[in-house]
């Protein structure tokens, strides 16, 4: 029961906190876009798919290592869990120096092959600068998050935004007749005012609270080297095929025939409109995804498999029922929030077309931290590879024929296939007890039934519009009668 309180208590707290912080991201695209154009959006968005690309290379995916790792030794009778953190922050002091150097040696070919400009040589050198500091904040983010101090990792998180925010939105305001290598300088810029102001956040908080261990590390470095392997490669792998999807969607772009600017435009409002609001309604699964990543590991560690199996089926429940009422809202009310966040016809047309596979994309959250945390890493990656495969070929195939209507059909059909396997897997290893007919025909049937009476409700008090305050009004509606209905029926099969 204590540790049932504990998990829900961290996920309210960094629900709030990552609400917030999307909220602003959202804000700050939207502001970004209306200043420089999308043109511009799609700019930074490639950037920032690289820096994802070398952050994720230069660390060795350290959060993910760190937090899975520390809490199998804290999950272990006798451990030294500052130890497995020392062992981190080593191999990540090797990885971050090793791929800056190599940055600053190449930043001139990257510049030219990567972002097709011989201007972006200076941001990429400043990339090379940030890697060190990024990593080590990684390292303390993971180690915090392991020993379940969440509240400490909320407080990292909401500092590094507002200072990085900042500096990005005042430079952006201030600064005239902005490149795009100087827009991608200041964005480098935030980032590394970001993470030197979360690292010293940790370092200070860690040293304060440093609690002493006695024993020994149940591992050795090499040993920690052997096990963070499969999560570094698994994490790195699904950073080069994502960054590689980023790249090739301005590239068909143009082949379906628009021009370098059109391409960039559409990328920009796809990457900082319709995802972003895709997954905005997701910030209390991903903020349970990073506490059940260490309460599987610890599990694992003990070999309970009957804690791991009665909380698998609590997460898909419960992701489904979530998922069915998000999907419906962005249906209804896609081609609104499109228009509202600056993104035009365009974006809000894809937002309602690609709605449908949200509860595909959001189990992927839920299901991902169960098998990271069970330490399945290698059925991971292959299976990112093989998601990424169709997303890749399908982008290459379909958009220089049918131009956006790719992505999407590529987005449908590699977030389907990917999270079928990922479905299968989980009901052959955990066997978690899921009725199909409760958990999805019931919800879909539930979320019709309140949109009726949801719109014979806002018509007949005359709340109905087309505006902010009417969207908010109908959704709340519609979003209330769907959970009380679902809440009761699940209620009384407990009675039952």
């Amino acid at each position: 029961m204590a540790i049932k309180n504990k998990i829900v208590k961290d996920t309210m707290l960094l629900t709030a906190m990552q609400l917030a912080l999307d909220t602003a991201s959202l804000f700050m695209n939207v502001f970004i876009t209306r200043k420089l154009g999308s043109s511009a959006m799609g700019i930074l968005a490639l950037t920032g798919s690289f820096l994802m690309l070398v952050g994720i290379i230069s660390n060795g995916n350290a959060f993910l290592c760190t937090s899975r790792l520390v809490s199998e030794e804290i999950g272990k009778k006798n451990g030294n869990p500052n130890k497995v953190l020392r062992y981190a922050l080593l191999l990540c002091t090797a990885l971050s120096v090793g791929t800056g150097l190599i940055l600053l040696a190449f930043s001139d070919f990257l510049s030219f092959r990567f972002f097709k400009s011989p201007l972006m040589s200076n941001p990429i050198k400043l990339m090379a600068i940030s890697l060190p500091i990024g990593a080590y904040s990684s390292c303390f983010k993971g180690f915090f998050n392991a020993t379940r101090k969440v509240s400490e990792t909320a407080k990292a998180d909401i500092i590094e935004f507002i200072v990085r925010t900042v500096l990005i939105v005042f430079c952006v305001s201030t600064m005239q007749n902005l490149t795009d290598s100087g827009v991608c300088g200041i964005m480098v810029l935030g980032l590394i005012a970001g993470n030197l102001t979360s690292l010293i956040f940790f370092i200070i908080k860690f040293f304060n609270n440093k609690h002493i261990y006695a024993d020994k590390p149940t591992i050795t470095m090499r040993k920690y080297i052997s096990f963070a392997l499969p999560i570094m490669g698994g994490g790195i792998l699904q950073t080069i095929l994502s960054s590689t999807n980023d790249a090739l969607i301005p590239v068909t772009l143009r082949q379906f025939g628009n021009s370098v600017s059109e391409a960039f435009s559409q990328f920009g409002i796809f990457e900082a409109i319709v995802i972003p609001t895709l997954f905005f309604p997701s910030v209390i699964l991903c903020a349970l995804s990073g506490i059940v990543i260490t309460v599987t590991a610890r599990y694992a560690a003990a070999n309970d498999i009957q804690s791991i199996r009665r909380i698998s089926k609590k997460l898909i429940e419960g992701a489904l029922l979530f998922s069915v009422i998000v999907a419906a809202v962005l249906m209804r009310f896609g081609n609104e929030i499109g228009l509202m966040l600056d993104g035009g016809e365009l974006a809000g047309r894809m937002i309602a077309i690609i709605a449908p596979v949200i509860p595909f994309i959001y189990m992927e959250i839920v299901l991902e931290a169960l098998i990271k945390g069970m330490g399945k890493q290698k059925f991971s990656s292959l299976n990112y590879l093989v998601e990424y495969a169709v997303r890749i070929s399908a982008i290459l195939i379909l958009v220089p024929h049918i131009g956006f209507y790719g992505i999407v059909v590529s987005y449908y059909a590699s977030n389907i296939i990917g999270n079928t396997s990922r479905v299968i897997m989980i009901m052959r290893n955990i066997k978690p007890n899921i009725n199909i007919v409760k958990s999805i025909i019931v919800p879909i049937i539930y979320v019709y039934l309140t949109l009726k009476a949801s719109e014979l409700l806002v018509r007949i008090t005359y709340l109905n519009g087309t505006n902010l305050a009417h969207l908010i009004i109908f959704t709340a509606i519609w979003a209330g009668g769907y959970y009380f209905m679902t809440t009761g029926w699940r209620c009384k099969n407990i009675r039952e």
